[in-house]
């Protein structure tokens, strides 16, 4: 997923954006209506200066039976500095009735036209979990004033966070959750800068597994101490019964990889993503050579600028 467009499909569904106002509540994006509430995903969002989301939202619900839907994408419900600003989690909790089937839910497909994803500002999170009891695909983009507790959820699959800065209380949150059916967990934890103070240690919880049964992919992304969280993986338990790993756009050099090779052993991977790194080629062709049977992505080769190096979403 991108951060630079929004989504086209969510959940496997295409998605269909409910335009709000200015273009009638029968019009869908082609013109010709709105297809079956249950054969897409459904975006539900306004425009800076425009429609206040609260409006946008309560005509989706009048438009719409919200009673089949299983996909929905949040977008951009206005700022602090807007005149209009909605809390989406307290509007989409008080209408939870109305979506008995919903399953998947994106909070915040913002795109960097709309606000910077550091910009993007949240609240507690945690009412969701509670309202949408059967979710089994979460994902939220920004981490501004983010608040979550820990998350008790028996369907729950897939978790996302995408953040130029993940909040160390956040990390902390997710690991003392109990998730035993949790298959899929992505933390783009960012940098310092933009709120991103999550150490290896606040991972640890994570890479125990101990909660995290079931889980099978795990990324852990888009982060300036790279290096310090391939060396963690690299001895860590869970390891061993995942089948794809991303230690992906961050700051990776030939140290971290280095590490990452002289541990645990990386050939029961099915795909390894490490696109977006600082590499040598010789340590590239390495990575190669020891991971001959596994899908490794060392696509985006970074150069440093003298000492500085750079992730791929901050800001």
């Amino acid at each position: 997923m991108g951060v630079y467009q929004h989504l086209e499909e969510y959940a496997g569904l295409p998605v269909c954006r409910f335009f709000g106002k200015e273009s009638g509540a029968e019009a869908g994006p082609d013109g010709k209506g709105y297809p079956p509430p249950a054969e897409a995903a459904w975006y539900v969002g306004t425009m800076f200066e425009s429609e206040p989301f609260n409006e946008t939202f309560a005509r989706f619900l009048e438009a719409v039976d919200t009673t089949q839907i299983t996909a929905l994408v949040i977008g951009y419900w206005g700022a602090s500095y807007d005149e209009n600003v909605s809390d989406p989690v307290s509007l989409l909790t008080g209408a939870a009735s109305s979506f008995p089937k919903l399953t998947s839910l994106f909070l915040g497909d913002i795109v960097g036209e709309e606000s910077e994803i550091s910009w993007i500002e949240h609240s507690d999170i945690s009412p969701l979990f509670t309202a949408f009891p059967a979710l089994e695909r979460f994902d939220i983009r920004g981490a501004e004033n983010l608040t979550l507790a820990p998350i008790k959820s028996t369907t729950l699959k897939v978790l996302r966070f995408e953040s130029g800065g993940l909040p160390a209380r956040i990390v902390q949150a997710v690991g003392a959750s109990e998730l035993p059916n949790l298959e899929h967990l992505d933390l783009w934890l960012g940098e310092d800068n933009y709120g991103g103070d999550a150490t290896v240690a606040d991972l640890a919880p994570l890479l125990g597994g101990e909660r995290l049964p079931a889980l099978r992919h795990l990324g852990l992304e888009d982060s300036e101490i790279q290096d310090e969280v391939a060396a963690a993986v690299a001895g860590a338990p869970i390891v061993a019964r995942l089948e794809s790993l991303s230690l992906a756009m961050g700051v990776l050099t030939d140290q971290g990889a280095e590490v990452l090779l002289s541990g645990q052993p990386l050939t029961h991977l099915r795909r390894l993503d490490l696109h977006h790194h600082f590499l040598s080629d010789t340590m590239i062709e390495r990575v190669r050579a020891a991971l001959p049977g596994v899908e490794v992505d060392l696509s985006e080769q970074e150069k440093p600028d003298d000492d500085w190096r750079f992730i791929a979403v901050s800001e």
